[in-house]
């Protein structure tokens, strides 16, 4: 069935087809709409499960953890500054090996204050132990919220994963989304089977205060998890595709990438942009190529080297800045290409929600062309910004 709905909508129903049995949660723009939809689900018995309205996005992250501990499973979502808020919390979770799922509307987070799209307040949880995916269009947001729970709750990860959408360009937005049917979310998706859970019946403690002698182990097996869960991922992505007729690539997707000079990398909604562009520079004879970053965490080193491999060039889109060197994505792309002699250009645009149009993703795509070239230019590049642009 097809549905022309907003991305915050098609989240709500995600969550509902995986049959979410606690949604603690707390208003924040531009997710709010993803928790009164699913409120409408539980009050008009669409939905069975507790909705708990909190106090806090602190509060938030607290009893989902609670709730993923005694054996639920366990949905919720928040942006910017409640995801801020949380920070403590995002940090228990992880090592705690809970498979929560989080859906963050990716939002400015002040100051100054701000409404609109960039990867800031995301970037700032992407070493907190969550796996991090970054979705392109309301369809994948709801494909990634069903894909969410079978990655997180396969035994080899138990790891919670943070769905990220682009604020007020998905949230808000409509689109046509095609809605699967519930028994096929149901023979995708079997119910929550964990291992151990807090009962009264035997009682235990997670989470206690713990000594230098074990938490260094502790770190290494989340490590340990995410490495796994480069696999799962795969797997769970082909599994999908067969199941439903979807096929997002996996930790990346590439486009016209077979016999790319020069390449943008890209993430989120930018990446449709970003595929026209290099629909029309084919057209005008330039070997032009596209890889989408899907997941940021676990990051894909392994795969952009063997993508980029034959690239004489290649760009990085970033929507948020890290305050070092450029932006996580460059730095993280770089850092995987170390000794590959690729020229890697980051272009930094969109941040506070400005519009990435197809000129300025053209005038990336120059930049990197002329690095291609062997031009000096300069590595960070700053699009549509006064007093610095490009």
């Amino acid at each position: 069935m097809k549905k022309v709905i907003t991305g915050d909508h098609a989240v709500a129903i995600g969550a509902k087809l995986c049959r979410v049995e606690v949604v603690p949660a707390y208003p924040i723009t531009p997710q709010t709409l993803i928790i009164e939809h699913i409120s409408d689900f539980v009050y008009d018995g669409e939905l069975d499960a507790r909705f708990l309205t909190m106090e806090s996005e602190h509060s938030v992250m607290s009893a989902a953890a609670a709730a993923e501990a005694a054996g639920a499973r366990v949905f919720t979502a928040t942006s910017s500054q409640g995801l801020a808020f949380m920070h403590e919390m995002l940090y228990a979770t992880a090592p705690l090996r809970l498979p929560v799922v989080m859906v963050n509307a990716s939002r400015t987070l002040g100051g100054p204050p701000g409404i609109w799209c960039e990867y800031n307040d995301s970037m700032g949880a992407r070493d907190s132990g969550w796996l991090q995916v970054y979705v392109e269009d309301n369809q994948e947001a709801l494909d990634m919220v069903i894909q969410s729970y079978r990655i997180a709750e396969d035994k080899r990860v138990l790891l919670p994963v943070m769905p990220c959408i682009d604020g007020f360009v998905l949230t808000h937005t409509v689109e046509p989304v095609e809605v699967p049917e519930q028994r096929d979310v149901d023979s995708f998706l079997p119910a929550y089977d964990p291992d151990i859970v807090l009962d009264p019946a035997r009682p235990a403690m997670i989470g206690t205060f713990m000594p230098a002698e074990y938490i260094m182990e502790m770190r290494r097996q989340t490590v340990e998890a995410f490495e796994s869960a480069k696999k799962v991922i795969k797997e769970i992505t082909a599994l999908f595709a067969r199941s439903f007729g979807r096929d997002y690539g996996g930790l990346i997707d590439t486009y016209h990438m077979e016999d790319a000079e020069i390449a943008l990398v890209t993430m989120g909604t930018v990446t449709s942009t970003a595929r026209q562009v290099v629909d029309e520079l084919r057209q005008e004879g330039k070997k032009a190529g596209l890889v989408k970053l899907r997941f940021f965490r676990p990051f894909p080193s392994e795969e952009l080297r063997e993508v980029l491999s034959g690239i004489k060039a290649v760009g990085v889109a970033d929507r948020s800045i890290s305050y070092h060197d450029g932006g996580p994505a460059f730095n993280e792309i770089r850092s995987s290409l170390y000794g590959m002699n690729i020229p890697v250009i980051d272009h930094l645009a969109g941040i506070g929600g400005r519009d990435v149009t197809e000129g300025q993703i053209r005038k990336m795509f120059e930049i990197t062309q002329r690095a291609a070239e062997g031009e000096k230019v300069k590595i960070i590049n700053w699009h549509n910004t006064r007093g610095e642009t490009v």
